[in-house]
């Protein structure tokens, strides 16, 4: 038999003894937590996975130790090196695809930027692999993205004269309207004939658009 006593301030049971029952001992909990541990336990197995999540509980032994050389943690896919540069920015500069993979596949953030607001995709123009260009537009990196100064992956392209780059991002649709904090658009910073032909027709096909 239970009986409840009452105060103001709170609410306790209190057990009344039976005669001639055997001591045994029960665990006491909150009223509520049983039954949010019932809610837990139904909605877990429902509640959708993250990469980054599944990454953790699947260690990529190749990947742990390229983090550890270049100075990373080996369990952080944002972890920070010199000049803010995030594991996936990192891979792309060296032209590490099987890492790009790996870390992306993990669940590396796409946005991520370094200490001059670039993203990976203006590093993997830095290294012209257009396999990590490819790689890094198909898991939705922004193409358009403007780094402290204003200047996109396709200006820098452009500026450095990088024409298979070029002509892989205009393929994927970056725009080459857009200005830097200068005023200046791609195509005023083209460095070569070649880059400056196919902004030129990106141009000229951009304007009979809009």
């Amino acid at each position: 038999m239970w009986k409840a006593t009452t105060s103001p301030a709170f609410w306790k049971p209190t057990r009344r003894p039976r005669a001639n029952t055997p001591t045994t001992t029960r665990t006491r909990c909150s009223p509520s937590f049983g039954i949010r541990a019932a809610i837990a336990g139904w909605r877990s197995p429902m509640r959708p996975e993250s990469p980054a999540n599944s990454a953790a509980r699947e260690p990529d032994p190749a990947l742990e130790a390229w983090l550890v050389a270049q100075g990373f943690p080996p369990d952080d896919l944002e972890g920070l090196i010199a000049n803010r540069t995030t594991p996936l920015v990192q891979a792309c500069r060296l032209g590490e695809r099987a890492i790009v993979e790996a870390l992306l596949a993990a669940g590396a953030r796409l946005d991520a930027v370094n200490g001059d607001g670039n993203n990976a995709l203006w590093l993997a123009c830095f290294k012209e692999d257009l396999a990590i260009i490819d790689k890094l537009v198909e898991n939705g990196v922004a193409l358009d993205h403007q780094n402290d100064g204003g200047s996109t992956a396709l200006m820098y392209a452009a500026s450095a004269g990088k024409t298979a780059v070029v002509a892989r991002l205009l393929e994927a649709g970056a725009d080459v309207g857009l200005q830097n904090h200068d005023d200046f658009t791609a195509l005023d910073m083209a460095a070569n004939l070649e880059c400056l032909q196919l902004l030129r027709a990106a141009s000229r096909r951009h304007s009979a658009t809009t």
